[in-house]
């Protein structure tokens, strides 16, 4: 799609979302103090009734708006146990209680994403939250489902852009959404639209979004130099950015399932703040048919397959010269059964899903920083997760066993693996009476293997995104992890405490680690993939109080002015390479969080803080530590109706103190030193949304 039909297509989509009086409503409008981090809301989860074995995270509603951010991982950046590798503020992957690249499987409608931001710590997600409904985070047995390597979790970013239930009558009608914000510390300008039409057989869907920023100012006074002139100013040289994206699908729908087509296309050119003279250019086109059928020939209950073909490049230019090009082309196929749940006495009921998986990949890497080969992936699984649930709870397990196979184009020598993976879980439900106050508790164990991905095992290069020449280990081992976490979710009420504990034991590691050599070539330190003993330990929490409003709230009955909550977060993370004696890099510090949260009939709004300790645990003498820092954020947004559209407008003020803070997250900390770019200064985003 060009680029005019991407812009014409928002604006065509944002006239009709506002200009179509006869438009239906779609549902209520959503009390901001019920979108906040939900019990359990699994949509990637293929079991009916698994709705509180899997311990999750999501953001939908109001709470999605407020933190929606240009890249995946900042939206999702310091909610409990998750944080952000920024490689500034145009790309940025989730790290899930420490653990990041590849170790995370992020999945768009639950199949597979196909980039390769994984590669490389400059490569964008290209997903766009402005084109997206919800986000979950799936850790646990339900994450073999998905992919062998999701030993850190799963997170699923979801856009119905397949209709999988009915959402209109026989009489049809329209639906969408128009989304306008303006602002931000980068300036950012940004519009997404959706609408959906149809009836109870068919339904449309199209989407489209832009986004541009400029630099992204900081509390700091920063040096860039282009054409070998050097000037400062309080914005991260060659930070700005400029992405596009549009999306059609359709769905038939049936008296017993679904089958749905889609076709989607992601475009993005963004500074790399590590070369102030050096731009990328990112393709993404995705193509998806999936269908659902339930009581399948009176079988078993449902067969569902999913289709995915994905065509990414990612294209580096000095200048105005062509550089060094990543191509990469991909294909999943998924195949699952959900047998008829079989049921005995005492209540007991066992449920799951079975399946198979192929998918496959070929990466062309081309031009001087070419520091992986040209390659391809394959691989072949078979998994399931089931279900008991009993009087007392549910138990849970999964297992995945996988065949594949990594080729060097070059040499063509073949690396083949079988990685296998277990996951048992249980949970105790204490909770009584029809308000179900009390406690649950629950636990994983997972015993999980993981294949080397093309680049740790065959790497041999300049990188230029870390500053180091990387050598693969085209000899290793799988990737070994035992982890176990035990956890307690308390609810009274309004009032809700949760607590969980993990740790993660890994025999074989495969880290980046220095060898202490330079390449002569490049006058660059030598890196090499090596596998290791490691250790990840850590804690996370997270509680919501009603303060003000209600029968339960701790300091006013009183509701005539709204309900106001008083929600605190905590995490903490240490990690520890146990083979060399010395912590691993880029782990985030202890951090705390609270925020008062307020809602009144159509108004709600937020002030809180986010500190953060210092970070001193880094590998090496020399390496560079974090220093604690405290931000303020505060927001404000307020709903109403008419004429059958529902708007909400909202204001988000961040780090209002101008706070200088740096991520010790974020490779740039090591390898730019003093001209790191550190987080956003304070900054006002406006917004308005609009649905009908």
């Amino acid at each position: 799609m060009s680029l005019f039909f991407q812009r014409g297509l928002v604006a065509a989509v944002a006239y009709g979302s506002l200009s179509v009086p006869w438009a239906q409503s779609v549902s209520a409008p959503v009390d901001p103090l019920t979108t906040q981090l939900q019990e359990v809301t699994i949509t990637a989860q293929t079991l009916n009734n698994a709705s509180v074995s899997v311990p999750a995270q999501q953001l939908s509603g109001s709470a999605l708006a407020q933190r929606q951010s240009s890249t995946l991982g900042e939206t999702l950046d310091n909610l409990p146990g998750i944080a952000n590798s920024s490689f500034g503020p145009n790309v940025g992957r989730p790290v899930i209680r420490g653990l990041d690249g590849d170790r995370i499987r992020i999945l768009q409608n639950s199949g597979a994403n196909m980039d390769v931001s994984g590669l490389s710590f400059d490569h964008a997600v290209p997903l766009d939250p402005l084109t997206t409904e919800r986000i979950e985070v799936l850790r646990g047995p339900a994450t073999l489902l998905y992919g062998g390597s999701a030993i850190g979790g799963v997170v699923n970013v979801i856009d119905n852009r397949i209709a999988r239930e009915r959402t209109f009558d026989a009489k049809g009608g329209v639906l969408g959404k128009v989304e306008l914000r303006a602002g931000g510390a980068a300036q950012e300008r940004s519009t997404g639209a959706m609408v959906e039409t149809g009836n109870d057989r068919w339904v449309l869907h199209v989407d489209a979004f832009d986004r541009s920023t400029r630099n992204l100012s900081v509390p700091r006074v920063m040096d860039c130099t282009l054409n070998g002139i050097t000037t400062t100013q309080r914005r991260v040289c060659n930070s700005a950015s400029d992405a596009q994206g549009s999306a059609i699908g359709g769905t038939l729908l049936f008296d017993r399932g679904y089958l749905g087509l889609s076709a989607s296309e992601y475009r993005s050119t963004y500074g790399t703040v590590a070369e102030p003279d050096v731009t990328i250019g990112m393709l993404r086109r995705h193509q998806v048919m999936e269908g659902h059928w339930r009581d399948a020939a009176g079988l078993m209950e449902a067969l569902k397959f999913q289709w995915g073909h994905t065509r990414y490049s990612h294209t580096e230019y000095p200048g105005a010269e062509t550089g060094t090009r990543f191509d990469n082309g991909g294909h999943e196929l998924r195949l699952e059964a959900t047998p008829y749940a079989q049921r005995w006495a005492n209540g007991l009921q066992l449920q799951g899903v079975v399946g198979v998986q192929r998918e496959g990949n070929q990466l062309a890497v081309q031009g001087r920083e070419a520091f992986v080969p040209p390659s391809s992936t394959l691989s072949h699984a078979v998994f399931t997760h089931q279900v008991l649930t009993t009087g007392w709870g549910q138990l849970s397990a999964g297992a995945r066993a996988e065949s594949v196979t990594v080729r060097n184009q070059d040499t063509g020598v073949d690396k083949h693996f079988s990685p296998a993976s277990l996951a048992l879980g249980g949970m105790r439900n204490l909770r009584q009476g029809e308000a179900q106050n009390g406690w649950q508790l629950s636990s994983h164990l997972s015993w999980s293997q993981r294949a080397p991905k093309d680049y740790e095992l065959f790497a041999n290069g300049p990188h230029a995104a870390t500053g180091t020449f990387e050598v693969g280990k085209a000899n290793s081992a799988l990737e070994r992890a035992t982890q176990w976490d035990l956890g307690g979710e308390w609810k009274h009420g309004p009032h809700k405490a949760s607590l969980t504990g993990f740790v993660s034991e890994f025999a074989n590691y495969l880290s980046l680690q220095a060898t202490g050599a330079r390449d002569p070539a490049h006058s660059l330190p030598v890196y090499a993939f090596e596998g290791v003993r490691a250790r990840l330990v850590g804690l996370e929490s997270s509680a919501t109080l009603r303060m003000v409003g209600g029968s339960h709230a701790f300091l006013s009955p009183d509701a005539s002015q709204g309900a106001m909550d008083l929600a605190v977060r905590a995490d903490m993370v240490r990690a520890d390479d146990l083979t060399n004696n010395r912590p691993l890099p880029r782990i985030a510090p202890v951090r705390v969080g609270a925020d008062w949260v307020w809602a009144h009939q159509a108004w709600g709004a937020r002030f809180g803080f986010l500190h953060a300790q210092a970070q001193s645990r880094v590998p090496q003498a020399g390496d560079v530590t974090t220093a604690g820092y405290t931000v303020w954020n505060a927001g404000l947004n307020y709903q109403t109706r008419s004429a059958g559209t529902r708007w909400m407008l909202f204001a988000k003020l961040d780090n209002l103190t101008h706070q200088l803070a740096y991520s010790s997250t974020s490779v740039l900390t090591q390898t730019m030193g003093s001209n790191a770019p550190p987080l956003a200064g304070r900054s006002v985003k406006l917004g308005v949304q609009a649905s009908f």
